[in-house]
C-alpha cells in the first residue's frame, strides 16, 4: 500500500481509456441523478460543487443551475471540459489534496461526493477531503457512499470503506438531516449492477 496513491491510480485509469465506475452509468446513475435533482429543485440550490466529477457521465443527467466539478485526475478534468465545452453553467478544475482548496471556501449552496469516499485509501488524503468538502458549502452536503469500516484488500487496492458520518458531524458544524437507502443493493434479473452505497444528507448548523 505504501507505493499506492489514489490520485495516480485515477489519472492512470482515465489516461489509459478507462472510465468512472459502474455507479456512474445505467440505472445507478439514473437513481443518483433523480435523487439529487429533486433535492436541488426542492431546496432552491443555485450553486453546486462536486468533489470527484470523474468522466462526466453522471453529470450528463444532472440539472444544476451552476456547477463546479473537481477531480484529482487531470485527464478527467480535460474530458469534462471537452464534453461540456458548450455549457457555460459548468466549470472544472483539478483537485489536489496536498494544496490549497481550488474551490473558494463557501463557494456553493451544496457540495456533493458520489462514490468517492471509499476510494480514498490514504488517511491523510481522506482527512483533507472531508475538511475541504465541509468548507466548500454554506448550506448542504450530500454524500453517496458506504458508511462502514472494512479491511484493505490487495485485490481492490483502490477501495477502503470508512465510517465517515462521525467525521462529518464531529464538531457540530453539520447535522445529518436525511438518509436514503439505495434500492439497488442486490442484483436483479433486470439490473446486474448493484451498489452498497446510500445517500447521506447534511445541513450546516453553524
Amino acid at each position: 500500500m505504501s507505493d499506492f496513491t489514489s490520485s495516480a491510480y485515477w489519472q492512470e485509469r482515465y489516461a489509459s481509456g478507462g472510465r468512472s465506475g459502474s455507479g456512474s452509468y445505467g440505472h445507478l446513475a439514473e437513481f443518483k441523478a433523480a435523487t439529487i435533482n429533486q433535492f436541488v429543485w426542492s431546496h432552491g440550490v443555485e450553486r453546486v460543487v462536486e468533489f470527484g466529477c470523474g468522466d462526466g457521465n453522471q453529470l450528463g443527467l444532472a440539472r444544476y443551475p451552476r456547477y463546479l466539478g473537481l477531480d484529482v485526475a487531470q485527464t478527467a478534468v480535460d474530458l469534462c471540459r471537452s464534453k461540456f465545452s458548450g455549457d457555460s453553467t459548468k466549470a472544472f478544475e483539478v483537485y489536489d489534496p496536498a494544496r490549497e482548496l481550488a474551490a473558494p471556501v463557501g463557494c456553493a449552496d451544496l457540495a456533493i461526493s458520489l462514490d468517492v469516499i471509499y476510494h480514498l485509501v490514504e488517511d491523510r488524503v481522506y482527512r483533507r477531503y472531508i475538511d475541504d468538502l465541509r468548507a466548500a458549502t454554506t448550506r448542504y452536503l450530500i454524500v453517496y457512499s458506504t458508511n462502514r469500516r472494512s479491511l484493505f484488500w490487495r485485490r481492490d487496492r483502490h477501495v477502503l470503506h470508512r465510517r465517515f458520518v462521525p467525521d462529518l458531524v464531529a464538531d457540530g458544524e453539520f447535522e445529518m438531516i436525511g438518509y436514503i437507502r439505495n434500492p439497488h443493493r442486490r442484483r436483479t434479473w433486470q439490473h446486474r449492477k448493484r451498489s452498497k452505497s446510500d445517500f447521506f444528507i447534511f445541513e450546516r448548523s453553524r
